[in-house]
């Protein structure tokens, strides 16, 4: 992955996923509120092999850059010296490990449709299946931010953060399999994943590279000054928070265009029982202000 192609791959992977369960979570509580369930994996509305689309692009993806990590990057020169591992080349086989994980939960959850007789996995154990999967991508990025010194270390520790949420998400989603809120932040951590790794490639690897921040002849990011160092790092924040910011529309844009297209009339009473509870509260908050006062 230390390259531009090496974090644009993974990248469109995590940002299609999170984007399309950002959208299906928004129009399936629209559609029915008091029914709404967390779902580990979003269907295609159609009743052709498209309706798994989603699992074809975990698995289908995850193995192509697991193909690329440790068959390409390697160039097929994984063992030296009659057998030990070459040490030139353990970062892609920690990566092709990281990768295995996705195409077993992408797999697992593709097996449990086209045979559920013999695999019947439940939203909630697949829930688990795909936070051990973030969970082992947490581990091998928590260990990359502290190999990695200044402006990459702090890039690579902004990616732990947003890792370290994803597995929170997807365990709440099995300990709460009826919470909107958790769908729905599942699936923006998940694009904001893959936003941050695309960040990461053009800021990195890419014409982004700070003021004052140069590649040696290593690979490695060095910033000739601590002013440059620190000016590098709140750009980097500025980055994060806007690409927050672009979620956070994204979901606005999603639920508004889902409830005026799926909108159930539960949604409305909602709304309405929100507004009472809201008046009601603000009353009382009143009524004790008076009461202090006197």
């Amino acid at each position: 992955m230390g390259s531009f192609k090496g974090h644009v791959l993974p990248g469109t992977l995590f940002l299609l996923v999170g984007l399309w369960r950002v959208w299906s979570a928004a129009a399936r509580h629209a559609a029915s509120p008091s029914t709404f369930r967390v779902r580990a994996w979003n269907p295609v509305p159609s009743s052709s092999p498209l309706r798994l689309l989603e699992l074809y692009v975990i698995a289908g993806g995850a193995f192509a850059d697991m193909c690329v990590e440790v068959l390409y990057s390697t160039h097929l020169r994984i063992f030296v010296d009659g057998g030990e591992v070459n040490p030139a080349h353990l970062n892609d086989l920690e990566h092709g490990g990281m990768l295995l994980m996705f195409f077993l939960f992408g797999a697992l959850a593709l097996a449990s449709q086209l045979w559920p007789r013999y695999l019947p996995l439940t939203d909630g154990l697949l829930c688990l299946i795909a936070a051990t999967a973030f969970t082992a991508e947490l581990v091998l990025f928590y260990f990359h931010s502290t190999t990695h010194m200044g402006l990459e270390g702090y890039y690579h520790y902004l990616l732990v953060v947003l890792v370290a949420l994803c597995v929170a998400a997807t365990v709440l989603g099995a300990l709460l399999p009826e919470s909107f809120p958790v769908d729905l932040a599942s699936g923006v951590l998940i694009a904001l994943q893959g936003l941050w790794f695309y960040q990461t490639a053009f800021t990195l690897y890419g014409p982004m590279l700070p003021a004052g921040c140069a590649r040696d002849a290593d690979g490695h990011i060095d910033c000739h000054a601590r002013a440059a160092q620190e000016r590098a790092e709140q750009l980097a924040n500025f980055q994060f928070f806007g690409l927050v910011f672009l979620a956070f529309l994204y979901v606005l844009g999603c639920y508004a265009v889902a409830a005026a297209r799926y909108g159930h009339p539960e949604l409305a009473t909602m709304h309405e029982k929100h507004v009472a509870a809201m008046e009601f509260l603000g009353g009382a908050g009143g009524d004790r202000q008076e009461e202090c006062a006197i």
